[in-house]
């Protein structure tokens, strides 16, 4: 089992890392679970269908406690005000209390709405993240909760860390195509924002599916140590954590305007990295031509870009426009002045204007 120690200014906690290792992981924390008056899995609906009893069975053995569990939609679905007012609801009939601890099993999203509930129930309670996506690499480390609002993704939300993430790289074998392809754009993310080498590394990957588990677990653990870093230095975002942005504020734009869950969010952010990329060669210093080629090769793996060409710029700029990295009606980019040197950045509309309509005429062009 591969530990990586996350610190922060208000907690420090390890991410546990291998296969086949819920039941190990759990036994380090087995004085806080037997004390806990209840315990209950907040679980994507999906995740319970498959996987439900690899974290039911060892919570039992080292509790000898009933273990309760809540299921919630699957993906973005279940990041809604009405969702987090029933999770609310079902602890406070199950008579949860400040001593009780619960347990996020799914994917990104229920790891978020997971840990929004944690921080606000009786003013915040124990919880531990046990992701089952790829995506989930990042959004279970650092402690970022929310759910959605109908202007905007993760609008309403709090920092507020686990107890400990547990990563257990067999549950991702039932990923479905889309999803694996969700996740390594985040794994893609963190490559561009650091490391050129490794950048140069995941071109060499021509097909997602000849990645063997051991590949797997390096580029996650990569990309956790990648955000560590990030989060050690700045847990509230006020400076460098905004990198980890790279891709979100337009690829946010796009799932907004789509519909959360008629796009995975990895594949938004994977448009929205094309995009970043193609400011950075007009804006900043990238090498010209880079943008092109990476949005080649994402076409090679199955990315699509598609949902661009039905959506006008005005109606993507209006939801930027309210993106939590916006202020005073300016637009806040990260960009990359060279591969693993970003940048913050504040472009115009009209700069925004003219890259998203080359970007649609590059996917028109693949298209024909």
């Amino acid at each position: 089992m591969q530990n990586i120690t996350i610190e922060t200014i208000t907690k420090e906690y390890d991410v546990h890392m291998g296969t086949n290792i819920i039941q190990e992981a759990i036994s380090l924390y087995k004085e806080q679970l037997v004390s806990a008056d209840q315990i209950v899995i907040i679980a994507d609906r999906t995740v319970v269908n498959l996987h439900i009893n690899k974290l039911v069975t060892p919570l039992q053995t080292i509790t000898n406690g009933l273990i309760k569990v809540y299921e919630v939609p699957p993906g973005e679905s279940c990041k809604t005000i009405e969702t987090f007012y029933d999770c609310h609801s079902f602890l406070l009939n199950e008579n949860c209390s400040r001593k009780s601890v619960l347990f996020a099993f799914g994917g990104g999203a229920c790891g978020d709405l997971t840990g929004f509930v944690a921080s606000t129930f009786m003013r915040g309670i124990p919880f531990y993240q046990i992701p089952t996506t790829i995506l989930a690499h990042d959004s279970a480390v650092g402690g970022k909760t929310a759910i959605n609002h109908s202007q905007g993704k993760n609008m309403i939300g709090s920092f507020y860390q686990p107890e400990a993430v547990f990563y257990d790289i067999s549950l991702l074998s039932t990923l479905p195509e889309n999803e694996v392809r969700s996740g390594m754009a985040e794994v893609i993310k963190h490559a561009l924002i650091s490391n050129p080498q490794w950048v140069n590394e995941l071109f060499e990957v021509q097909d997602f599916s000849t990645l063997t588990t051991s590949n797997l677990q390096e580029y996650l653990c990569k990309g956790i140590v990648v955000k560590a870093e990030i989060v050690k230095d700045d847990e509230f975002e006020h400076g460098s954590r905004k990198f980890l942005n790279f891709g979100h504020t337009y690829g946010h734009a796009i799932e907004n305007t789509i519909g959360y869950g008629h796009i995975t969010h990895g594949e938004a952010v994977m448009i929205g990295m094309v995009y970043a990329l193609m400011l950075s060669e007009e804006l900043a210093e990238l090498e010209s031509g880079f943008a092109h080629k990476f949005f080649l090769h994402a076409l090679k793996l199955g990315y699509t870009f598609d949902a661009i060409l039905t959506k006008t710029y005005k109606e993507l700029f209006d939801v930027m426009i309210r993106d939590k990295k916006a202020s005073h009606g300016d637009l806040h980019f990260v960009l990359l002045n060279k591969i693993g040197e970003p940048i913050n950045k504040i472009i115009s509309k009209e700069q925004g204007h003219k890259m998203d309509e080359q970007l649609k005429n590059w996917v028109r062009e693949e298209s024909i």
